[in-house]
């Protein structure tokens, strides 16, 4: 039986990073996490990442700090996700690269979509960091248009969360999984899986 995906963007919540903490790394999870990746890409996946920075900092919930400076603060804390799961993914043996958005020479290369693709093509697998770059975009976004970019056969999205729910489990007891969504239910159901601009590309795209 082929493989269902040959290319895939995988959206990491910078949540999941911080295990059972609520800010920070904590390594076994992030070796965890990695782990599973890099099996997958043994099977041939080529395999692109987003990485969110909620772990560290969520520039949108920073009240105090202007709202454009708490984004560009939120972009650095994607970084030092990517740079952790590049680590982790080398330890075990496989070849990453980090592309940020934002300019960054001695630690990243520039997001530039044909190297992109070309590290995917000989196995590597790409960490996306530092958003698009642009203050009020969410890293949901990011993870659409870096989809689109190279190609990618469908978006994942992997968080502290086993599913899509009516309502956020962890607050409310009653929430009710959703066993399958559409745009147009996520969009006017409010749904927090990701944000309009997000749905709005994928919608465009024809992602699933």
């Amino acid at each position: 039986m082929g493989r269902k995906y040959n290319k895939v963007l995988l959206k990491l919540s910078g949540e999941i990073l911080a295990g059972n903490a609520r800010f920070g790394l904590d390594y076994d999870a992030v070796r965890g996490i990695c782990e599973q990746i890099a099996e997958v890409a043994k099977e041939g996946v080529a395999i692109a990442m987003v990485v969110g920075g909620g772990n560290i900092i969520r520039g949108s919930q920073t009240v105090s700090i202007e709202r454009a400076q708490a984004d560009y603060m939120g972009m650095l804390g994607t970084v030092i996700n990517a740079l952790a799961l590049q680590d982790a993914l080398e330890q075990l043996g496989q070849p990453t690269r980090v592309q940020s958005a934002i300019e960054m020479r001695q630690i990243a290369e520039t997001v530039i979509r044909r190297r992109a693709i070309r590290h995917l093509e000989k196995g590597r697998i790409v960490i996306f960091a530092a958003g698009t770059g642009s203050p009020y975009f969410s890293t949901d976004t990011t993870a659409a248009l870096r989809a689109s970019e190279i190609g990618a056969d469908c978006v994942l999205k992997a968080t502290k969360v086993d599913g899509i729910y009516d309502k956020d489990p962890f607050k409310y007891p009653d929430a009710k999984r959703l066993p399958k969504v559409s745009y147009m239910d996520a969009l006017r159901m409010q749904l927090k899986i990701m944000d309009a601009a997000a749905f709005s590309l994928v919608r465009k795209t024809g992602y699933r």
